[in-house]
């Protein structure tokens, strides 16, 4: 077998090579003999309900995941079967044995669950020669509770009209005698709280949401009220008004909370927030702190821990003199107010964080440097408290020349980034309330006899929880590039907290188009489904609050939740199809989709709307209504810098008009997949069709390159920016036979797109067999790009390549990269839905070797390639069960391939030996002549 060609084939040879696959060649290369098979199954692993392995509050019917195991190669799964039992053994449901494959999203049938209860499910699978497994070991998970089963718990507040609202409420309860079996507190507040029993903190959570759409989160705290005695109950909520990412919901103002104990006897006690409560405003956050910005709306903190009522979390405590008051009863949930409430899925991760490095000055000053930038609430403890001794601390994202924290515009992203602490006597900790983006932190004056290093200096680290098995992983012979790995991958789960953030300073908003490049990144690298499934649906909700009718209907909010309401841009909006089709091909999950389509069906109408029948840009979207200045009728990019001149007078944009065909054949791709009407889906795969079809003959110049856009008299742009091709190839519009010229275009442009845009020039170039121009983008440290930013002393993602005024040093969208370092660089992709299916397409490249781990819904695939001296690779992957992968191999040579995978060599395709695998390893080596 000779390989003629040496490019690797882009994602669009996927299709070729799933083709190649369904059919065998004879060929001159070896594969390895066929592994006797005979043993059972193992017990599938990895059991999960909604994608988490033991949640507390699972909203409708369950729905099912696990990974099967076999000690056999290319197996798969044919049939399953579920158990679901009650607490006390009871068979709740026994699905019988199904055949079938499926192996997550497995939905519940059995009869009615009980809400707010505890139950006990395990699965057992069918191989393909009809062998059973044992048993999985039994896993949990718990009903959340509908708004009917708050049992009397009321929303209670503290009268207060104060911006800045922080509030204590307490209660202390006995616990009798008895053992202790289950207890679980159901909390929800407006806009967070913290849960403290017997003066732990045991839970904390947001509410950033509209009311009518908001959470309650359940925490297990058994082992808090196990003990005989008295339970204290503390409840820390913080109110502060809208901001980006955050609704007022002024009416709202207070908490809400249940605690269920379940007794060994069967005894059941249930404590609900009521008028029995005792409320005070938390004095020791001082009133008429400035705000950190105008964007966010938080909060700077000034703390006075003179002021903090010690004890008030543990029991025993004297809440009956002032200023503790009877909390005051807004009324029992549901209320008009928070008229609902769901179990939130999402989880914070806090990691206690030291610095690398500590710097003391002569004026007393100390300097913690934490090595990157980080989202995290400061903590410093001082052995040596004076009363009314005030600390003043400066956080910031880079130092001045003589090392002290910067307080310059562009290193505190236009933020004040302060922090006021008053110190009582003796020894304390100061501990923030709030997380915000830094990297360094500057203690102006610590006091005499305080000598603060490493040990008393900390940063509580905040982000989403991530399953710590379905982290990807990746390392290179190019230091470099591994280096841009670590930072994609830092920058995109530190941009992650209650909810997706555009930055974790100045805006901290759930920006739509940050939420879709960042999502791509988180789950590349961490396989994460949570806060992917929440945001999706909250901006579902944006549509049914702010779009619903006449030419609004289709759109979707630019921020969502957020405290200004209806705002809108119009390329946010078209890219909202292709994420829920994105997170369909990962997932396989046809339940959101499902819930989804009727949303995405409105966008395609929107964008048809906007197709004009006649006149100078007859069959092309113009003027995609919505946005206002800088983003009317779309954003392209953003800063404006980096639009690189890109034409925004043109009427009909090259770069909304791809999106627009790209919003009709994901919308047709995933009416599909819901297996809806051939004439509904043909209503949309047709339009798509004819907008690809005048794209390409209106919006080219004669050589082929994509221009800007038509003017709106039927002008053509003179400008050809790089964004107009890079979409144009990475969304399906260009025509196969043309890459060639195109792409050596975008690689002559250098980096011309901003990190916003900057993964569709990657995916462009893959996509057009140039995986050495993907290669040289991620690494070249001299033009713009992710090299670039680590040269310059980056950590985080930037906004923009060159930031400049408030411009911000951690902003996540840049990450979405991790997708081709692991699609194109390792050369690991998902070709169908759910994973069931893999492309694996090793690159030949300027890259000795590469080795790494990818997160799939159906379990982690591992690969390790190294170029060899003679030609060829050898390569090493390992494919899960119930998985096939086509592997395409470069190099003019021909492969030896064996291992339990049973390799099947396909054909050549392009100059590449092309290998159908299926689980477990397969291994590839150049044959020796």
């Amino acid at each position: 077998m000779t390989a003629r060609r040496s490019n690797p084939p882009g994602r669009r040879t996927v299709a070729i090579l799933l083709a190649l696959s369904l059919f065998s060649v004879s060929t001159g290369a070896t594969t390895g003999a066929v592994a006797a098979r005979g043993s059972a199954p193992d017990a599938p692993t990895h059991l999960t309900v909604g994608d988490r392995p033991h949640p507390l509050a699972v909203n409708g019917p369950p729905q099912f995941g696990w990974w099967p195991q076999d000690s056999d190669g290319n197996e798969v799964q044919t049939a399953y079967q579920l158990r679901v039992f009650q607490a006390d053994g009871t068979e709740q449901w026994d699905s019988g044995k199904v055949q079938s494959s499926e192996q997550q999203y497995v939905q519940y049938a059995g009869p009615a669950l009980a809400v707010g209860t505890p139950y006990r499910w395990t699965v057992r699978t069918w191989d393909r020669a009809g062998r059973v497994s044992p048993w999985a070991p039994p896993a949990s998970f718990e009903t959340g509770i509908t708004d009917a089963d708050w049992e009397g718990a009321a929303w209670i507040r503290r009268p207060s009209t104060e911006p800045d609202d922080y509030t204590l409420v307490r209660k202390e309860v006995a616990i009798p005698s008895g053992r202790v079996v289950r207890a679980r507190a159901y909390v929800s507040a407006y806009h967070q709280y913290r849960l403290y029993l017997n003066g732990a903190e045991v839970d904390d959570g947001p509410a950033f949401s509209y009311p009518g759409e908001g959470y309650y989160q359940v925490t297990d705290v058994t082992r808090q009220v196990r003990a005989r005695g008295p339970l204290a109950i503390g409840v820390l909520y913080h109110w502060y008004g809208g901001g980006q990412g955050r609704p007022a919901a002024a009416n709202a103002r207070g908490m809400l909370l249940k605690l269920v104990v379940e007794y060994a006897d069967g005894r059941r006690q249930v404590v609900v927030s009521d008028g029995s409560w005792r409320v005070r405003r938390a004095s020791q956050f001082e009133t008429g702190a400035p705000r950190r910005n105008s964007d966010a709306g938080d909060y700077t903190e000034r703390i006075d821990a003179r002021q903090e009522p010690i004890g008030w979390t543990k029991p025993g405590y004297d809440d009956t003199a002032q200023p503790w008051t009877p909390a005051t009863v807004v009324g029992a949930h549901p209320t008009t107010d928070v008229p609902r409430l769901v179990g939130q899925e999402t989880r914070l991760t806090k990691t206690v964080r030291r610095p690398v490095s500590v710097r003391r000055f002569a004026d007393g000053a100390v300097v913690a440097d934490f090595g990157v930038v980080i989202p995290a609430r400061p903590v410093i403890r001082f052995d040596h408290g004076v009363s009314g001794r005030v600390v003043d601390i400066q956080t910031s994202y880079n130092l001045t020349a003589d090392g002290h924290a910067s307080t310059g515009e562009t290193d505190t992203q236009g933020s004040n980034l302060t922090m006021r602490y008053t110190q009582r006597d003796g020894a304390q900790q100061l501990e923030a309330n709030l997380h915000w983006g830094w990297r360094y932190l500057e203690i102006k004056a610590p006091g005499a006899g305080e000598q603060l290093g490493a040990a008393d200096i900390a940063a509580i680290v905040e982000h989403t929880d991530v399953d710590p098995d379905r982290a990807a992983r990746f390392v290179s012979s190019d230091p470099t590039l591994n280096a841009v790995w670590a930072l994609l991958r830092r920058s995109a789960l530190y941009s992650v907290q209650h909810q997706f953030v555009d930055t974790p300073t100045r805006e901290k908003g759930q920006f739509l188009g940050d939420a879709v490049d960042i999502s791509y990144a988180t789950m590349a690298a961490f396989g994460e489904r949570d806060a992917i499934q929440q945001a999706i649906r909250e901006f579902l909700h944006s549509q049914d609050r702010y779009w619903t009718s006449g030419n609004d209907l289709g759109r979707y909010n630019a921020v969502y939740p957020n405290g200004d309401g209806k705002r809108d841009i119009p390329d946010y909006s078209e890219m909202f199809v292709n994420w829920v089709w994105r997170y369909w091909l990962e997932t396989g999950d046809t339940a959101l989709v499902r819930q989804a389509y009727p949303y995405l069906r409105h966008t395609a109408d929107y964008v048809t709307r906007h197709i004009p029948a006649t006149g100078p840009t007859a069959g092309l979207v113009t003027n995609l209504s919505g946005g206002s200045g800088p983003y009317q009728y779309g954003i392209v990019d953003w800063p404006a810098p980096g639009r690189f001149g890109y034409d925004m007078d043109t009427a009909a944009r090259t770069t909304i008009n791809v999106q627009g065909y790209d919003v009709l054949r994901r919308t047709a791709d995933l009416a599909e997949a819901l297996g809806r009407p051939a004439a509904e889906v043909t209503a949309y795969r047709r339009p798509a069709e004819r907008l690809r079809d005048d794209i390409n003959a209106k919006l080219r110049r004669e050589d082929g390159i994509y221009i800007d856009g038509l003017y709106a008299d039927g002008r053509q742009s003179t400008h050809a920016g790089q964004h107009s091709t890079s979409y144009a190839i990475a969304l399906g519009v260009a025509p196969a036979a043309d890459f060639p010229r195109l792409a050596d275009h975008l690689a002559s442009l250098g980096m011309k797109q901003g990190p916003m845009t900057a993964h569709w020039l990657l995916q462009a170039l893959a996509d057009a067999n140039r995986a050495d121009a993907v290669l040289t983008r991620l690494t070249d440290a001299d033009d713009l790009g992710w090299a670039n930013v680590l040269a310059r002393g980056g950590t985080f993602t930037w906004e923009q390549w060159n930031p400049e005024g408030s411009e911000s040093y951690s902003h996540g969208w840049g990450a979405q990269a991790a997708v081709d370092v692991l699609g194109t660089m390792l050369g690991v992709s998902v070709a169908a839905p759910g994973a069931a299916r893999l492309s694996v397409v090793v690159p030949d490249i300027e890259l000795r070797s590469a080795k790494g781990t990818v997160p799939t819904q159906r379990g982690p695939v591992t690969l390790d390639w190294r170029r060899q001296p003679t030609g060829g690779v050898r390569a090493t992957i390992d494919v899960p069960v119930n998985v096939t992968a086509t592997v395409s191999l470069p190099g003019a040579v021909e492969y030896d391939a064996d291992g339990p995978g049973q390799p099947r060599f396909l054909g050549e395709h392009n100059g590449r030996a092309i290998f159908e695998v299926g689980s477990g390893q397969t291994r590839f080596a150049p044959r020796h002549r």
